[in-house]
């Protein structure tokens, strides 16, 4: 009695290939080392941010614990003596000639700096020859890495010369804010031109080619098409050029003094100032012991640093949102 064997039927179970599992069937254990490493990389960054910010803020406050420091002196005071003891007659502990002079200077840099940094970014993007920006730029950029004490003593025996000699040498002190602010808007042109670059660059081809279309000129098209296009971007640059006159050091410490105004507003260009980073640089070299009032000072002046750049960025984040444009 023979057996007679059925074929296979047909289906379409039979058709389908056999399924194959997305996740690996051994344990990929090298991905599992570099993802702990970023996780790791990105824990310790967030870490230092905060103890950084722990310490400089308790030592800020550390200072109004001592008998004779008040808050709201530091504040309102229009003088800043904190070399001596509180219960000394000339013990004044206002930080408002250090904040005058810091942004004097900061807009000092910042009316060089703008104009410069936007017609050069509007010179590569629109108007420069392709071999031209690819030259251009590299050397551009190149001039940020220029060391800042090299600028501190440009502007100390090459700026400050020449503005005496224009404006006068009764006029122009050796140490003053405007030599100082002109180097500092000198070295923050090549953040502001290379970023707000970058952003016009990104405005999309078919934006330009539209307004050449309706007949507009090439500087109509720079102005009113992709310099508001790229406005986010641009305030960007101007933002990371701001933080970075204001935390400038050696410059304004070799070229703008260590004189704090004693009449407030201090508007006057030509006067010796000291800025917020200045005095802290004075300071730190000093022999403060630690505990007096000289030494935390500087934590607090710090900290106000910290706070007004803080702030800021926060007005510049809410103006990027505001004015981003997505293609």
């Amino acid at each position: 009695m023979s057996t007679v064997s059925t074929p296979p039927t047909a289906g379409p179970a039979a058709d389908q290939p056999p399924r194959r599992s997305l996740t690996s069937s051994s344990p990929r254990h090298g991905e599992r080392a570099v993802l702990g490493l970023l996780w790791l990389c990105a824990a310790v960054s967030v870490v230092t941010t905060i103890g950084i910010i722990l310490v400089v803020f308790t030592e800020a406050f550390a200072m109004f614990g001592i008998p004779g420091v008040s808050v709201v002196e530091f504040f309102t005071d229009t003088a800043w003596r904190p070399f001596t003891g509180p219960e000394s007659e000339q013990f004044r502990i206002g930080v408002l000639p250090l904040l005058n002079s810091t942004l004097l200077i900061t807009a000092i840099a910042l009316g060089i700096a703008v104009p410069l940094g936007l017609a050069t970014a509007i010179y590569l993007s629109e108007y420069a020859r392709p071999r031209v920006r690819r030259t251009v730029k590299p050397f551009l950029e190149l001039l940020a890495g220029v060391p800042t004490v090299v600028l501190g003593y440009f502007a100390l025996t090459f700026m400050t010369p020449v503005l005496r000699a224009i404006f006068g040498v009764d006029v122009v002190p050796i140490f003053n804010a405007a030599s100082a602010g002109i180097v500092v808007g000198i070295l923050i042109v090549p953040t502001i031109a290379s970023i707000s670059e970058d952003a016009m660059s990104a405005v999309p081809r078919m934006l330009r080619e539209g307004a050449y279309g309706l007949g507009a000129a090439r500087r109509q098209v720079a102005l009113k098409i992709v310099f508001p296009a790229a406005l986010s971007g641009i305030v960007a640059a101007t933002i990371l050029g701001f933080g970075r006159a204001v935390g400038e050091t050696l410059i304004v410490s070799l070229a703008a003094g260590n004189l704090p105004p004693a009449d407030l507003p201090a508007l006057d260009p030509f006067q010796q100032v000291q800025t917020m980073t200045a005095y802290i640089t004075q300071a730190v070299g000093g022999e403060s012991s630690r505990g007096s009032v000289t030494y935390q000072s500087i934590f607090a002046v710090g900290a106000l640093l910290f706070v007004i750049t803080f702030l800021v960025n926060l007005v510049a984040l809410r103006v990027v949102r505001r004015f981003r444009e997505e293609y």
